[in-house]
């Protein structure tokens, strides 16, 4: 276990933003379904990256990355297996794209998992796969055992749990002989994400057509191998924007990497960081944020009702910006965060109260209450990514140092976090606790 202790020392500049998660592991699993060869780049091996590359590994493809050139390739000649062992790690992703993948292959398979990842929710694919040919075979979230081969139909399942039940179904259904359908029960929350796995699929030759209420997708397809750029990653971007909201000098933040045309849901966050009083626009291909009235009571910053629903990811740097933000601000429709690596909910409201502010965990969302600077202290990072990096954006409103537990847990999607906050004149330490 790691401690990260955050400073309130920031001097802006530039940042490359990492490559997109979301893009590659959608990428990497197209790239192995192509069972040809395909070159991917840039590609940053966080923990959740490895866990899909692993997961593609273990159904037969293989794997070689180029550390220095962040080059990876896969060939994906020999795939196909009939068991497998999946270690899906503390990825989420993983876990539901590649359950209904291996179905689909016909491939026998065990799921594993670490963190909060076993007790995450698999019931719509425990109601869903069996009637249309797989065998589901568990005590309730990891280990999971599949045996079977996916049929084609029609898959009716909730869009307000997680669309990554929708995504891991695109992928899959496209493999099958006869076409599916995928019925969605009630509204689609993270769209964004399923218009991103749609982009790659189209990307790899895969045609699906948007129907009333959901998706038809033609069976018999194949997926084209093709070498492809993966996109920088606009959730990690958030985390820098804040930063940016919050200097008390009002230091500007460049932002390389990102795609202004971008089919990431998070790239929305723009919107509300501005909405906030932050100073956003584009020079070129670089995204340029600053706070000139930082010297103002609460930064000129002032509290929002925000709806969470489609950008739940979002949510702790957003709530780290309304803490310091004028009057009272509401996160609503937000529910889904208890799910994630941590009840992230509690641990937003436990963390910016523990600073000494004022926050409320509700049923679906926060309300904080801002104020100007907070006194600073040790929080519980909660072995979560999310909530360790949103805290170096608090540290630069605190009279006193930050400290925040499970700084290892970057690793899971930003290894390079504490580097590149650094590069702004960020000051961050992590002990090595043991």
């Amino acid at each position: 276990m790691a401690q990260a202790i955050y400073g309130n020392q920031f001097a802006g500049g530039s940042v490359e933003i990492p490559p997109s998660k979301s893009a590659a592991h959608r990428q990497v699993i197209c790239a192995a379904l192509s069972r040809g060869e395909c070159g991917l780049s840039p590609v940053d091996m966080s923990e959740d990256i490895k866990a899909t590359v692993a997961a593609v590994t273990a159904l037969g493809a293989k794997a070689e990355y180029d550390d220095r050139t962040a080059f990876l390739t896969l060939d994906a000649s020999g795939l196909g297996c009939r068991n497998a062992v999946i270690d899906c790690g503390e990825s989420g992703s993983t876990l539901r794209f590649l359950i209904p993948i291996a179905a689909a292959l016909g491939a026998s398979t065990r799921f594993l998992g670490r963190g909060r990842l076993p007790q995450r929710p698999l019931g719509i694919y425990g109601e869903l796969l069996p009637t249309h040919g797989v065998e589901f075979r568990t005590q309730g979230g990891l280990p999971l055992e599949i045996s079977g081969r996916l049929k084609s139909g029609v898959y009716r399942l909730p869009g307000d749990v997680s669309s990554q039940f929708v995504t891991g179904l695109l992928f899959a259904l496209p493999l099958l002989q006869g076409d599916s359908e995928i019925i969605l029960t009630s509204p689609l929350e993270s769209r964004g994400y399923v218009e991103l796995t749609l982009s790659v699929l189209e990307e790899f030759g895969v045609a699906v057509q948007e129907i009333p209420q959901g998706w038809h997708v033609p069976g018999g397809q194949t997926y084209r191998p093709h070498d492809c750029h993966v996109e920088g990653d606009w959730s990690q971007a958030a985390f820098f924007l804040c930063m940016a909201a919050l200097s008390p000098t009002g230091a500007p933040v460049e932002i390389h990497g990102l795609r202004d045309k971008s089919l990431q849901g998070d790239k929305s966050c723009v919107d509300w960081f501005r909405r906030f009083g932050l100073e956003i626009s584009w020079r070129g291909d670089v995204l340029s944020a600053c706070n000139p009235r930082a010297g103002q009571p609460y930064g000129g910053l002032r509290g929002l009702t925000i709806d969470a629903s489609q950008i739940p990811d979002m949510v702790p740097a957003l709530a780290v910006c309304a803490a310091f933000s004028q009057g009272e601000t509401r996160i609503i429709n937000a529910q889904r965060l208890r799910l994630k690596e941590s009840d992230r909910l509690a641990a937003m409201a436990e963390a910016i109260s523990g600073l000494g502010g004022r926050a409320e965990a509700t049923a679906d969302g926060l309300v904080i209450q801002g104020a100007p600077w907070l006194q600073g202290g040790t929080v519980q990072g909660k072995n979560d990514h999310r909530v360790v990096m949103a805290l170096a954006a608090a540290a630069l409103r605190c009279k006193s140092p930050v400290g925040v537990t499970d700084a290892q847990s970057i690793r899971k999607s930003y290894p390079g976090f504490f580097r590149d906050f650094t590069k702004l004149g960020g000051n961050v330490h992590v002990l090595d606790l043991g």
